[in-house]
């Protein structure tokens, strides 16, 4: 078992004595200048930073620097860069769209040559409960219908915690190459970031590069998993105030005296390694690590071989296991036994071997170094315990097993960062298919800001869906379901929430009179066309502010012709002819309708407006026989009945 790295402690006065090793690192933001003066010196003494002196928290934060670009200094000469990428619907989507989604991510993954280190991250952490209920929250306004807001809004405080506990999820991929200077790593790392970005969106995946600042706010909370506490920092801090980086994401304190967990600040935290034991793993197992409903951090470090070197590996180890095979052989025939009976476990070494090369010199696989980290974290030991019990039986439930890092804590925290650095030799050798079979996606998210409206929790990942479909590609609905199954309540609810969240016009087409109550409960007009109603629409009623593609012609010769059309639409109904409306009677009835509005456009005033009355009477004045004919069959439209009148 791997000892941690013990450094010096503090000295104590007078005798000197040997120092003890410290495994309890607090934050110290101060930093001893270059040039030692009077004032450094009385530094030096308070703050105990000589050789000596235990080391601080930010020192277990690995990286030199953090450039504004979000390129990060890890080392001497490794550099790296940070992608954050969405979710897709993976878990619910069809056997053939999972396959192409598989294929297409297979591809991403040998996308990375031997130069390129790899790390996925995929975080569940507790958000801020301030920045939740921010963005639910329901504005008053000035109605009796404050009270419905408030009682509404803390029905949704109650679903993010009823939910998902305030969990939320991120997905990142960082990636690293060794070079001698910034300038060369940056002109490499960018090439990369296109080709990360483009692979995603090959995908459908949504993909974007982090600044320096994000790629901060990030590790922050990491360090910080309660989610209480917000990065505060800007670059220009680093020369106005004279601190770095790493004092503004460092936690408090970092305790690793207990060699199967730390302490970080106030939360307890452990960090196992998953020991993949099957061959053949399903695509459900780090879909079930993620769905925990508790702060977990899951990192696959990824490093592909060369492969010439991989297939000469493999065939050097092919051969190793047939010697091995020849000397158990002859062992046997010494003592008599049937040199054909071999070890199974021998045997089913070397046939995995051979499998393995077919796959790599017959197939398009890679072979790939892989480390799984998991980081489970939590306010309480008892709580991080039952939430490792959880962990350790999801791997358990495929044949994996997941075992505590012990005395290997820091180095675990290091490696669960995604600043691209792996700390913990423990890796397993997989293909490109059995490495891809960890696939990140399940299932898409909708949340979002502004006067977006409540349409319930993801099936999946149990997060708020919250949507303003003005802000959509396509912001049409349609509501389906089987009878009974509760389509009117979602229309009611959708009204409701609209109603009360956002200043929108509501209108609706109610031949079942179903919405009548809710209507009148919200302070609305109802409106009742029938037979026997005394509330009429008047299909005489024209626009003219009409615009159309021809900008030269005149709008109301724009709203005359439609409304032209539509009369005449009208009066065919009426007739209800097998041969329709000659070619006379059409010529009749657009002189009549122009001829109509003229007083309209005249003085364009809601008293003005026609109605079929009007076009009657016209018809009726008309040497025309045909005409005589269309008012007849306009009587049928009881010209007396035909008054607008709006309730």
């Amino acid at each position: 078992m791997a000892q941690p790295a013990v450094k010096k402690g503090v000295a104590t006065q007078g005798k000197k004595e040997k120092t003890k090793p410290t495994l309890v690192k607090k934050s110290n933001p101060y930093k001893p200048p270059k040039k030692l003066g009077k004032f450094g010196r009385w530094l030096l003494r308070k703050f105990g930073k000589a050789d000596d002196a235990p080391s601080c928290a930010q020192e277990t934060i690995p990286y030199k620097e953090m450039f504004r670009d979000g390129i990060c200094k890890v080392t001497d000469k490794l550099y790296n860069k940070t992608v954050v990428f969405a979710d897709i619907n993976y878990q619910l989507a069809q056997n053939d769209e999972q396959d192409q989604i598989f294929n297409d991510y297979r591809d991403f993954l040998n996308h990375f040559d031997s130069t390129v280190r790899v790390q996925l991250t995929f975080t569940n952490k507790y958000g801020n409960i301030q920045d939740f209920e921010r963005s639910i929250y329901i504005p008053e306004q000035n109605d009796i219908f404050n009270a419905i807001r408030r009682e509404y809004s803390d029905m949704l405080k109650s679903q993010i915690a009823k939910g998902n506990n305030g969990l939320v999820k991120f997905k990142y991929v960082t990636f690293g190459i060794e070079s001698k200077n910034f300038t060369e790593a940056k002109s490499r790392l960018e090439r990369i970031e296109i080709d990360v970005i483009n692979g995603f969106r090959m995908m459908g995946v949504f993909a974007q590069s982090l600044t320096g600042t994000e790629r901060l706010e990030v590790l922050h909370g990491q360090m910080h998993p309660d989610g209480k506490e917000k990065l505060i920092f800007n670059m220009k801090d680093i020369i106005r105030l004279g601190i770095s980086t790493h004092d503004a994401i460092a936690p408090t304190s970092f305790d690793f005296r207990d060699p199967t967990m730390f302490k970080m600040g106030n939360t307890y935290g452990a960090v196992s390694f998953l020991q993949i034991l099957s061959p053949d793993l399903p695509d459900r197992m780090l879909n079930e690590f993620l769905t925990m409903d508790t702060a977990i951090t899951v990192n696959m470090h990824v490093k592909s071989i060369d492969q010439q070197t991989a297939i000469k590996a493999i065939k050097r180890k092919i051969l190793d296991l047939d010697a091995t095979k020849i000397d158990k052989q002859r062992q046997a025939s010494r003592e008599g036994i049937d040199p054909n009976i071999i070890s199974v476990s021998l045997q089913k070494a070397s046939d995995d071997m051979k499998e393995f090369l077919d796959e790599l010199q017959e197939r398009n696989e890679r072979m790939f170094m892989v480390t799984y980290v998991i980081m489970n974290t939590s306010p309480s030991k008892q709580t991080l315990e039952g939430m490792l019990y959880t962990a350790t039986a999801i791997a358990q439930k495929y044949n994996c097993a997941l075992k505590r890092l012990d005395y290997q804590q820091e180095q675990g925290i290091i490696t669960s960062l995604p600043l691209g650095l792996n700390q913990i030799e423990i890796e397993r050798s997989l293909t490109t298919s059995a490495t891809a079979i960890n696939i990140p996606f399940t299932t898409s998210e909708l949340f979002q800001g502004g006067q977006s409206l409540y349409y319930g929790l993801n099936a999946l990942s149990n997060n708020l869906i919250m949507a303003d479909r003005r802000l959509l590609r396509n912001p049409n609905g349609l509501v389906l379901g089987t009878p009974s199954s509760g389509k009117s309540f979602w229309a009611k609810r959708e009204i409701t929430n609209t109603f009360l969240i956002t200043q929108d016009d509501i209108i609706i087409t109610d031949p079942e009179g179903e919405y009548h109550a809710l209507t009148k409960r919200l302070g609305g007009q109802v409106i009742k066309l029938s037979a026997s109603s005394k509330q009429y629409i008047n299909p005489m009623d024209i626009n003219l502010d009409i615009e159309d593609e021809d900008d030269d012609e005149d709008p109301i010769v724009v709203a005359l012709r439609m409304k032209s059309d539509f009369i005449l639409s009208l009066c065919e109904l009426v007739l209800a002819s097998k041969d329709g409306l000659q070619p006379r009677e059409r010529s009749i009835i657009d002189r009549c309708v122009t001829h109509v509005y003229k007083g309209y456009i005249d003085n364009p005033c809601p008293e003005n407006v026609p109605i079929i009355e009007d076009l009657y009477n016209i018809l009726l004045t008309q040497e025309e026989e045909e005409a005589k004919s269309l008012a007849t069959a306009l009587e049928l439209v009881r010209p007396d009945r035909a008054l607008c009148e709006v309730a």
